[in-house]
């Protein structure tokens, strides 16, 4: 009588995904395109992940001053047992942002560098 118990709750724990690794910061960013539409900014980048594995690439903006916008580019690691590739493979990202007549910039951070650009109009 224990023995299926014990059976169905190893069976259960290993259907069970692992816990996922928090968000990182992408390698580089190779590209910043920031245009205006409207009152809002689309801003797309462009940039490098020095692995494969990586996933959901995104840009979340930070806090940055009345002229500039601050987008961290961050994507979801692999998992750390498992076997990917090693090189640098691109990633890309896109977020429209609310805007403010003051803002004439866009800056991306990501682990090895920042790129800063003009917002197109």
């Amino acid at each position: 009588m224990l023995r299926p118990a014990l059976v169905l709750s190893a069976l259960m724990l290993l259907a069970t995904p692992a816990l996922a690794a928090p968000e990182k910061r992408v390698w580089r960013v190779d590209s910043v395109i920031a245009t205006q539409a409207g009152t809002s900014i689309v801003v797309q980048v462009k940039g490098a992940v020095q692995s494969g594995g990586w996933s959901r690439p995104r840009l979340r903006q930070e806090r940055g001053d009345a002229r500039t916008l601050v987008v961290e580019f961050l994507a979801q690691p692999p998992a750390a047992n498992a076997n990917v590739i090693t090189a640098l493979l691109p990633v890309t990202a896109r977020i429209t942002l609310r805007s403010s007549g003051s803002v004439i910039a866009v800056k991306a951070m990501a682990e090895a560098n920042e790129v800063t650009a003009q917002i197109l109009h």
